[in-house]
């Protein structure tokens, strides 16, 4: 069965990456429509590869009934006025944003993690994705859990600068370009120089000192995984245009070592193991880019606690933290319920 699919932000950093992975996945698709704001209304844009050019629509005048799904990457706010319109026309959303993922009408998905968890779409008609440092943790975690039962998860993160969308990564360029010929480098996406520098902020700080980037790491894989996981994060943006890395420290109930982790995480799905104990032998954020696998690297045990793991997890944010995933879902979303309903 073929699906009519819409993709609303298409004009994007992520968007873009959906239109890429519906065509290099071979999606199938009946028709297709590109949706962005007024302001990119009638530009076009390349459906992947295949050299098929789309004329963007105005979202705001989109008719949404007659379409199956609907790729969502336009930001909370949009998404709270046009996914629920989509959802009543009878397209399910599949949405990027955090407007969805702690509702518990909606299902948070990593189709690699918790795919049955898909069955309870129909009440809203909306499944949401993952933050994107949340999505690749899960993947790795999942596996392991399943083996011997995490208690609790310490994570570092290195998020690259398209996590805050192009603005993010026009700074980081024209930062470093400044620097090299001497011309200021002020700051106005992010709150201090990003350029040959890290910044231990993501996101909005709460009461408790902790910013919303982690809280969503621990409330989400809570939701994903298992709620009575403890987790604790420290978000930080560094000066790569794209590829999250995280260093996580994993505490488990049951006993588990480097070796079983290694033939646990080599056999999983989603996941590529590349963990020689030689120089070069991991992987970094710039070998991830274009990849739909989340790496693990630098397997090891943790002397310092009883049944301990530390490992180096990178993904392309752009792909398994955002489109990627959400066009998992699609695929998933087709073979549990709309192919059965045909």
């Amino acid at each position: 069965m073929a699906y009519r699919v819409v993709v609303a932000g298409a004009t994007g950093n992520v968007g873009r990456e959906m239109l890429n992975i519906l065509a290099e996945r071979e999606f199938p698709i009946a028709d297709i429509a590109a949706l962005a704001s007024s302001r990119s209304q009638g530009d076009e844009i390349e459906f992947g590869e295949t050299g098929r050019m789309l004329k963007v629509q105005n979202i705001e005048h989109f008719d949404w009934t007659g379409w199956d799904i609907a790729l969502f990457a336009i930001g909370s706010d949009a998404t709270k006025i046009y996914a629920p319109r989509a959802a009543a026309a009878g397209c399910t959303v599949i949405d990027n944003s955090s407007l969805y993922r702690m509702d518990p009408d909606v299902p948070l998905i990593v189709p690699e993690v918790n795919p049955e968890a898909i069955d309870g779409y129909r009440v809203r008609n909306i499944i949401a994705n993952p933050n994107c440092s949340t999505a690749q943790l899960v993947v790795a975690l999942k596996p392991l859990h399943d083996a011997a039962t995490i208690r609790r998860v310490v994570v570092a993160t290195y998020q690259s600068v398209s996590g805050a969308g192009k603005a993010g990564m026009d700074e980081l360029f024209e930062q470093s370009r400044n620097i090299f010929v001497g011309d200021p480098a002020e700051p106005k996406k992010f709150t201090k120089q990003i350029a040959f520098n890290v910044i231990p902020h993501i996101d909005t700080f709460l009461d408790d000192g902790s910013t919303k980037e982690e809280w969503k790491m621990v409330v989400e894989t809570k939701k994903i995984l298992d709620p009575k996981i403890k987790l604790t994060a420290t978000c930080v943006r560094v000066p790569v245009f794209v590829g999250h890395s995280e260093a996580v420290n994993i505490e488990f109930e049951n006993e588990i070592s480097a070796a079983d982790a290694q033939r646990i995480l080599r056999e999983a799905p989603g996941i590529m193991l590349v963990d020689k104990r030689e120089n070069g032998g991991y992987v970094t954020p710039i070998e991830c880019v274009g990849e739909f696998a989340t790496y693990v690297s630098r397997v090891r045990e943790d002397p310092t606690v009883e049944n301990g793991l530390s490992l180096w997890c990178v993904s392309d944010n752009l792909r398994k933290g955002a489109a990627l995933n959400a066009v998992q879902i699609a695929e998933l979303l087709g073979r549990r319920h709309l192919k059965k309903a045909a």
